[in-house]
C-alpha cells in the first residue's frame, strides 16, 4: 500500500511551501485580511504608527533614531512570522490540492443520447443525470454511480492507495469519482454532480482551506482575545497621562510595544494556523473534514459506534479450533476438514485450509489423479464436501450434518452436540465435519478480533470516551464479541431506525456522537450524528450526509479521527495557556523599564536584572517576535496527544504551559538583553 497524497508526506520546511509561505505573508498585510484577526490587526497598526513616526524622527535626526528603527523592525517582524505561521499551514494544504488538481483534467465523457446511441463530449460539459459509458483503460469523467456493470477501479489519483477497488451497480459500492480510471470491464455511470461541485472540487476547495469557516470554540477564543486586547490597550493609553504627570521620558515605540508585549500575541498569531493545521493532519490520514467544525466535534466526541464487521472484527468468521469427537485425533479431523474445503473459495473455508496447514503441517494436494469429486455448498443441503477413495466427507451446520446421518445410518455423537451448543453459546459458529456415517468432529469458526483493538478501547475509555458495538448479530454471539473486543456496550440484531434512536438517546444526555457508515440505510444516522465518517467507498447519499469522508474506507480510521481532534483542542488550549502566561515575563520586563527612573522603588520588579530600559523594552518586543516562529513547528504538528483524564490533562498542560510560559520568558528575554548588549545594539 502506497501512502498518500504527496501533499501529506511534505516536510515541515519544504522550500516551495517555505518560499510560498513567505510571499503569501507579505499578501496578508492588507488591512481587510489583517481584520480577521483583532489580534494582530492591533500589532499591525502599531507597526504603522510607530514606522509614521521613524520618519518624523529621520526628518528630526532625533537621537532615539536607532532605537525607535528597531523596534519598528520587530514589530513589523511580528506581524509577519504571525501571518508566515498561517501561511505555512496553508501552504501544506496547497500541496495537497495541487496534487488533487493535477487528477482534475478535462476528459471526453461518452454520454447516452435520449434517442439511443452515445455522444462524445468534453467532462465539463456534463450535468446531473447524464448517463455516461466508462470502459477499460478510460477516466470516469465525473462523481457518479454505477447502475450497470461491475469493474476494477484505479482510484490511486485521490486516495494515493495503489491496489484497485472494485465499483458494481447497487449496494454499497456503486459511487465512482471523477478523476478516476477504469481498468477492467465496462460500467454505465450516472453523474451526480455539476461541473465545480464534483467531490474533486470539494476536496481540492477544502485542503486549500479557501472554505474553512471558523468553528464555534474559535470564535469564542477570538473574541476573548479581542477582550483582552482591548483591556490592554485601554490599560496602556492612560499610562501616557501618567507618564506626562511624573516626568517620565515615555514614547509611542515604548508604549506600543508594551502593548503588544501584552496582548496575547502568540496564540493571536497561531490560533488560525491551528485550526487549518488540524484539517491538514485529516487529509494526510486521507479524511476529508467539510467543515472545521467537524474535526473540532470529533476531539469533544463522548460516544463511538462501531461496526463490528470490518471494524473491530475482521469481517469474516475464520476457522479458530478444532474439536475432534470421541475416537477421532485432532490430525484425523484437521485432514478431513481441509479436504472437504479445498474448493471452497469462501473466507471460512480458506481459512480451514489455512488453519489445518498451520497446525498440523497439512498441506494442499494434487487430487487431479485421485478422481475426487467436489461436492459444492447448497442453500438446500447446508453442506459440502468431497467425496475420494471410498471417503464421502461432507462438512455443514450441525443440524443438516445430523439428517445427513440419520439418512445413511449413523448418528450423532453427544459430545459432538455438547461441543456445538458450547460453541453457539460463546457466539461462534460450529461446522460439523463427517466421513462416511461417522461425527469426525466439530470446527469453531468465530469472528476475529482485529489486533490491539481491545488496548485503544481501553485508551478511549481512559479519556472518558464509551464505545457502542453495533452489530446484527443476535444478543448471545454480540455479547461475546463485545466481552473479547473489550467494548463499554452493544447494540445487537440492530436496523437503520435503532441506530437513529441511539444517537438521539446519546445526544439527550448532552453528549456527542461519532460514527461510521457506507450504506444509504446508513445516511440518516450518518447526518443525525454530530462526527459522521462516510466511507469513500460507499453510497453517494452516505458520503453527503457525512461530514468527513475517509478515501480509504477503513472503519477503524473513527478511533484515528477522534484523537486527531483531541490534539486540535489539545494544541489550541496548550498555546493558548502559554500565550497568556508568558505575558507575566514580560510586564516584570517593561514596566520597570519605564518608571523605575521616576520611581526608584520599582527597581524592585526588575527581577531579570536587564542592563538598561532600551535592552530591556527591546529584549521583551524581539523575544515576543521570536517565539512566534519558535511555536510554529507546535501550532502545525499538534500537541503530541497522550490519552488521558480530563482533570490530569488541565493538570499537565498548567503544569507545562502555564508554569513554562512563566519561566521560558524570563530566561529568553535575559539572554536577548545579554545578547543586544553584548553587540551594542542599544
Amino acid at each position: 500500500m502506497t501512502r498518500k497524497q504527496s501533499g501529506g508526506n511534505t516536510s515541515l520546511w519544504d522550500g516551495a511551501i517555505v518560499r510560498r509561505a513567505a510571499v503569501d505573508a507579505l499578501r496578508k498585510l492588507n488591512p481587510v485580511t489583517m481584520m480577521r484577526n483583532p489580534v494582530m490587526f492591533v500589532v499591525e497598526v502599531g507597526s504603522v504608527l510607530t514606522a509614521v513616526l521613524l520618519l518624523r524622527d529621520i526628518h528630526q535626526q532625533s537621537a532615539a533614531f536607532r532605537f525607535d528603527l528597531q523596534i519598528t523592525l520587530w514589530l513589523w517582524f511580528t506581524v509577519l512570522f504571525a501571518n508566515f505561521a498561517e501561511a505555512m499551514a496553508e501552504g501544506r494544504g496547497k500541496a495537497q490540492a495541487d496534487t488533487l488538481r493535477r487528477a482534475k483534467s478535462e476528459t471526453m465523457a461518452n454520454r447516452a443520447l435520449a434517442a439511443g446511441g452515445t455522444e462524445q463530449v468534453p467532462s465539463s460539459k456534463l450535468r446531473a443525470g447524464d448517463i455516461v459509458f466508462v470502459g477499460p483503460g478510460e477516466m470516469i469523467p465525473g462523481d457518479g454511480e454505477v447502475i450497470e456493470g461491475v469493474a476494477a477501479v484505479d482510484e490511486s489519483a485521490i486516495t494515493g492507495e495503489s491496489a484497485p477497488v472494485i465499483r458494481e451497480s447497487g449496494g454499497d459500492r456503486s459511487a465512482v469519482t471523477g478523476g478516476t480510471r477504469v481498468l477492467s470491464d465496462r460500467i454505465t455511470v450516472r453523474i451526480t454532480s455539476n461541473p465545480g461541485e464534483t467531490f474533486l472540487d470539494r476536496m481540492i476547495a477544502l485542503v486549500e482551506g479557501a472554505e474553512r469557516q471558523k468553528t464555534p470554540n474559535e470564535i469564542a477564543l477570538n473574541i476573548l482575545l479581542a477582550g483582552l486586547t482591548i483591556i490592554f490597550l485601554l490599560a496602556v493609553v492612560t499610562l501616557q497621562p501618567l507618564a506626562i504627570y511624573s516626568h517620565s521620558p515615555q514614547t509611542v515605540f515604548v508604549l506600543v510595544s508594551l502593548l503588544v508585549c501584552l496582548i496575547p500575541t502568540t496564540i493571536g498569531g497561531l490560533l488560525s494556523a491551528i485550526g487549518i493545521a488540524g484539517m491538514d493532519r485529516l487529509v494526510q490520514h486521507n479524511v476529508l473534514a467539510m467543515s472545521g467544525r467537524a474535526v473540532e466535534a470529533a476531539g469533544d466526541v463522548n460516544t463511538l459506534l462501531l461496526d463490528k464487521t470490518g471494524t473491530i472484527t475482521l469481517g469474516n468468521r475464520q476457522a479458530a479450533d478444532f474439536l475432534p469427537a470421541p475416537g477421532v485425533t485432532k490430525q484425523d479431523l484437521a485432514e478431513a476438514a481441509q479436504l472437504s474445503s479445498l474448493a471452497d473459495e469462501t473466507p471460512e473455508g480458506r481459512s480451514i485450509v489455512v488453519l489445518a496447514k498451520e497446525k498440523f503441517g497439512l498441506r494442499g494436494r494434487d487430487l487431479a489423479n485421485t478422481h475426487a469429486e467436489f461436492v459444492p455448498f447448497s442453500a438446500t443441503s447446508r453442506m459440502s464436501g468431497i467425496n475420494i477413495e471410498n471417503r464421502a466427507i461432507r462438512k455443514g451446520a450441525a443440524d443438516s450434518i445430523a439428517r445427513y446421518l440419520e439418512e445413511i445410518g449413523g448418528a450423532m455423537p453427544e459430545q459432538v452436540r455438547a461441543d456445538v451448543e458450547t460453541i453457539a453459546r460463546t457466539g461462534g459458529t460450529p461446522l460439523v465435519v463427517s466421513e462416511n456415517e461417522r461425527a469426525l468432529g466439530v470446527i469453531h469458526l468465530k469472528d476475529i478480533v482485529k489486533g490491539g483493538i481491545r488496548e485503544r478501547f481501553e485508551q478511549l475509555r481512559a479519556m472518558g470516551i464509551r464505545t457502542i458495538m453495533i452489530t446484527g448479530d443476535n444478543p448471545l454471539t454480540a455479547a461475546a464479541i463485545a466481552r473479547e473486543a473489550g467494548v463499554d456496550d452493544f447494540l445487537a440484531e440492530a436496523k437503520p431506525k435503532d441506530k437513529m434512536d441511539l444517537i438521539r438517546r446519546e445526544q439527550a444526555q448532552g453528549k456527542l456522537v461519532a460514527m461510521t457508515g457506507d450504506g444509504t440505510n446508513d445516511a440518516p444516522a450518518l447526518a443525525q450524528a454530530d462526527v459522521g465518517v462516510a466511507m469513500n467507498t460507499g453510497t453517494q447519499a452516505a458520503k453527503e450526509a457525512g461530514n468527513m469522508v475517509d478515501l480509504d474506507s477503513n472503519p477503524t480510521k473513527l478511533i484515528e479521527i477522534v484523537e486527531i481532534g483531541k490534539q486540535l483542542l489539545m494544541t489550541r488550549g496548550s498555546l493558548t495557556t502559554f500565550s497568556i502566561a508568558n505575558d507575566v515575563a514580560k510586564y516584570f520586563a517593561i514596566l520597570p523599564a519605564m518608571f523605575a527612573g521616576t520611581f526608584p522603588v520599582l527597581n524592585a520588579l526588575n527581577i531579570m536584572h536587564l542592563r538598561n530600559p532600551e535592552s530591556a523594552v527591546l529584549s521583551a518586543i524581539i523575544f515576543n517576535a521570536l517565539i512566534i516562529i519558535a511555536l510554529i513547528p507546535l501550532a502545525l504538528r499538534g500537541v503530541k496527544y497522550t490519552p488521558m483524564s480530563a482533570d490530569m490533562l488541565l493538570r499537565r498542560n498548567l503544569l507545562l504551559y502555564g508554569f513554562g510560559g512563566i519561566v521560558l520568558p524570563f530566561i529568553g528575554i535575559k539572554l536577548i538583553d545579554m545578547a543586544i548588549t553584548a553587540i551594542h545594539l542599544v
